[in-house]
């Protein structure tokens, strides 16, 4: 797989990288294919690809729940990135240029207390909603990366409830 037609169906836009790595063939190692379910799952169970009603959940635990993808991460790259290389650069990339102007906004907002103003609370989920359209993009590369099937997908799609 090309590295730029990766992040170009999965939707994954407006990041800053090599020319020479985007052109990049790869086909994923064992040790990035385990890494990436690893982040995938991650990803598909939290609220940073799930829907978050608005009658849901709270501000504080969402952004939480965004921001534990640092050191989730972390610990991947760890783990694994020797052996992963490549999925590390892309985890660091979409790490440090999507999720985190997202949490570093809305961190500085709550330690201002933003959450206890309603508008505050209404724009956080708004940005919320943008940052799990590039969080769902992601989840599905890494789901191409791991070689498995977008579990997500179970929920999406003709519905019927059992």
């Amino acid at each position: 797989m090309v590295i730029q037609d990766l992040f170009e169906n999965w939707g994954i836009k407006g990041l800053t990288l090599n020319v020479g790595f985007l052109k990049m063939n790869w086909e994923p190692q064992p040790e990035e294919q385990q890494a990436a379910w690893e982040l995938y799952v991650e990803l598909i169970t939290r609220v940073t690809t799930q829907e978050l009603l608005d009658s849901h959940g709270d501000e504080q635990t969402a952004l939480s729940s965004v921001h534990s993808l640092f050191p989730i991460t972390r610990e991947l790259l760890k783990s694994n990135g020797r052996k992963a290389m490549t999925f590390s650069k892309i985890a660091i990339v979409v790490l440090n240029q999507k999720i985190r102007p997202f949490t570093a906004k809305w961190h500085g907002k709550s330690v201002d207390n933003a959450f206890n103003d309603k508008e505050e609370c209404k724009a956080l989920r708004n940005d919320l909603k943008d940052i799990q359209k590039i969080l769902q993009g992601y989840a599905g590369l890494l789901a191409t990366v791991a070689n498995v099937e977008d579990l997500d997908a179970v929920t999406k799609g003709p519905l019927m409830q059992i």
